[in-house]
């Protein structure tokens, strides 16, 4: 009785080795999922995008918020110009909602106001 040697070109080699990293990184990303309820999800209609529900955020501390305020002003005078608000990108999007003065320029209360709203 003779042992009988199976060769695998490399292609198909590593086709095998990608399906099985693809097999294992699916099983742990679903296992890693989680809802808020703790229930199942129904499934998605066919063809509907699945949607991902977000866990609620921590408020962001104090401290981190003096500090991204201070980063983005540039010049220290204690408020943030639009330019300014370029270095926070969700402060420049709502830059006009934010600004609740209409001064053109982001105080540090209505930057905190913001983040707490």
């Amino acid at each position: 009785m003779t042992a009988k040697i199976h060769f695998i070109p490399n292609f198909e080699l590593r086709s095998v080795a990608l399906l099985a990293a693809l097999t294992v990184g699916a099983a742990l990303s679903g296992q890693a999922q989680t809802t808020d309820s703790g229930a199942a999800k129904a499934p998605a209609a066919q063809g509907a995008p699945a949607t991902r529900i977000a866990a609620p955020k921590a408020a962001p501390h104090r401290q981190d918020t003096d500090a991204a305020f201070a980063r983005a002003d540039t010049n220290k005078d204690g408020k943030l110009s639009r330019q300014e608000a370029t270095r926070l990108p969700a402060v420049e999007q709502g830059f006009d909602q934010i600004d609740t003065n209409k001064d053109q320029f982001v105080s540090r209360e209505e930057f905190e106001a913001a983040i707490k709203s």
